[in-house]
């Protein structure tokens, strides 16, 4: 170090600074250029020094051209594959996807336990009331998540459930109904009883999952169905609708939603045991649900 300091002269491209040393490397020019570059000029120099300089130039810049266009390939198609992985039903903010492992420590993670008498089934408590959680897969790909009430009820109480819920999902704008024009709750008249031994009635209401960022659908929705109202309509028309034009752009729109979340499906149903009933809900990922692919 000493003898550094004395002689910095006598040690090429040397910086002192302080008690620091730095020794700046210069790189030789030949060594900056890519190897595809370097094989490239040295075969087509043996094979003709005379053509070698032109055509080296062009496969070169098609080269840079070539990875111009993967990289703007890949900002195109980056986004569209992050969101279609985010794209896929929740539960509790957790995707319904992954293996079945996994999904159970998430799970434990949000305060649910193992059930004393089936280790795949879980215990808590979920929207006030408490629940046993199953998880279903396909292909070891978690498919559904099925959350069923821990205690049977009255036809009556079930009734009161079962609207309340409806209500709950209507009021929630993270929902579509699957069937608008649908009234799914249950009057007082109905007898469920009946309905499900004699007419073999389905009592469940079935819902579409918003993503959560609701601010991210809007800029989508319009960039994907502009281009449907305008085959229809001219700019003009769609600056000063008309009712009629308003009603058949909502029906656009709800249409376009409804296609679009159809895969992150949400439902309950209505379930009886020994003459009680109770509300099993289904959070459906329906990209990993069985769709014939193993026939």
């Amino acid at each position: 170090m000493d003898y550094v300091k004395k002689n910095p002269m006598k040690i090429p491209h040397l910086k002192i600074k302080g008690s620091c040393v730095f020794l700046r490397v210069r790189r030789h020019p030949q060594t900056q250029r890519s190897a595809f570059e370097s094989e490239v000029r040295q075969r087509r120099k043996a094979e003709n020094p005379v053509k070698s300089r032109r055509e080296t130039k062009s496969i070169i810049q098609m080269d840079k051209k070539l990875k111009i266009l993967v990289s703007v390939f890949m900002l195109l198609i980056l986004p569209v594959a992050l969101y279609a992985q985010k794209d896929v039903t929740e539960f509790l903010g957790i995707p319904v996807d992954g293996f079945k492992p996994e999904m159970i420590q998430k799970l434990k993670s949000k305060g649910f336990t193992n059930n004393p008498q089936n280790k795949d089934v879980l215990d808590g408590e979920f929207n006030g009331t408490n629940v046993n959680v199953f998880i279903v897969t396909n292909n070891n790909k978690v498919c559904r998540i099925m959350v069923s009430d821990a205690n049977t009820m009255s036809e009556g109480n079930i009734k009161i459930r079962f609207n309340k819920l409806c209500q709950q999902f209507l009021n929630n704008k993270r929902y579509l109904s699957a069937s608008p024009q649908s009234d799914y709750t249950l009057s007082d008249d109905e007898d469920i009883s009946y309905g499900l031994s004699v007419k073999n009635k389905r009592y469940e209401a079935v819902f579409y999952q918003l993503p959560a960022d609701l601010d991210s659908v809007a800029p989508v929705a319009i960039a994907e169905i502009s281009p449907l109202l305008l085959s229809k309509y001219t700019k003009e028309q769609l600056s000063n609708p008309t009712e009629e034009m308003k009603e058949d752009i909502l029906k656009t729109t709800i249409s376009y939603l409804l296609e679009k979340y159809s895969k992150r499906t949400v439902w309950f149903m209505i379930s009886s045991l020994s003459g009680q009933y109770y509300i099993s809900m289904y959070y459906d990922n329906e990209y990993n649900r069985a769709n014939g692919e193993d026939l």
